[in-house]
Formats: structure tokens, sequence, C-alpha cells
């Protein structure tokens, strides 16, 4: 076992490099570059064993990284464009409780994205779930949680507008 792992630290040091050049050139930002290489030389680690008998072990870290590179590109270009189109939304003709988030906006990321999707866009437990990619009963939790949250809230600014 210690030779194997001697032999990942020798190819880490050898192709690592060459990894990040490959991956930089396509997201064009290095620090990204490094984060992606990294992920990739993470799942070669874990399949060390076997990729390391392969002919080319480097040709499949190389299309792991190019892989993830990609994914991490197109989901760079996703969340620009859903930016865009979500700052070209008007909001004006919507109901005050649809556009007064502010207070969701305190919760934590999981109860927010799970209060958004069932109340805001009128999905289904299932159809949260899948959204969010967890079981039904995590999104229940999430309600539950964010709920009671909202209730906290809005107890402590009525209490404020009262002089409290």
């Amino acid at each position: 076992m210690a030779d194997n792992a001697a032999d990942y630290d020798d190819f880490f040091r050898l192709h690592y490099p060459h990894v990040v050049r490959v991956v930089h050139s396509i997201l064009g930002d290095r620090a990204r570059a490094e984060e992606v290489a990294q992920e990739a030389f993470v799942r070669l680690y874990l399949r060390w064993a076997r990729v390391s008998t392969y002919d080319q072990p480097v040709a499949w870290t190389r299309r792991v990284a190019v892989r993830l590179a990609f994914r991490v590109s197109r989901r760079d270009r996703m969340r620009s464009a859903l930016e865009r189109r979500a700052a070209s939304i008007d909001l004006s003709d919507e109901p005050a409780h649809a556009t007064d988030l502010s207070l969701v906006r305190r919760l934590p990321r999981n109860q927010r994205v799970a209060i958004t999707l069932r109340y805001v866009e009128d999905l289904s437990i299932p159809d949260v779930a899948a959204a969010m990619g967890c079981a039904e009963a995590t999104v229940r939790v999430h309600l539950h949680r964010a709920r009671r949250r909202l209730a906290e809230l809005m107890s402590w600014e009525v209490a404020a507008d009262d002089g409290r």
C-alpha cells in the first residue's frame, strides 16, 4: 500500500501542472482550473488501485478534468443567464407578499429554497424534493423549520413596529 501511495504522489507531481494547464485553457481562470484539477485528482485517488493499471492513467485523469471543467463552465453560463433573466423580471405587478422577501432572505439557504419553491412557485412537495435533490421528508423538515423561523422573525418585526 505504501508503494501505491508513493506511486500516486509521483503521478500527481508529474501530471498535475499539465492537467491544470488544460483546464485553464477551458475555463480561463487559473484558480478555478486548480480547483477542478484537484477534484479530478481526488477522484483519481479514490480509484487509484484500478486506474493506475491502465495503459494511460493520465488520459483518464485528463478526461475527468475536462468533463468537470465543461460542467463548471456550463453551470457558470447558466447561472449568468439566470441572473440576467432574474434581473430583467419586473416584479412590480406581483402582490406585495411575493415581492417582499426580506424575511425569507434571512433564512438558511435550504429553508429559503424550500419556502420559495413551495409557496412562491407553488410546487408540490415531491416537485420541491426533485428540484432540491433530496427526500420529501427532508423538504418537510426544511419547510417546518423555515415557517417556525419566519414566525419568529415576523413577531420580532411586529414588536419592533409597536415600539416594544
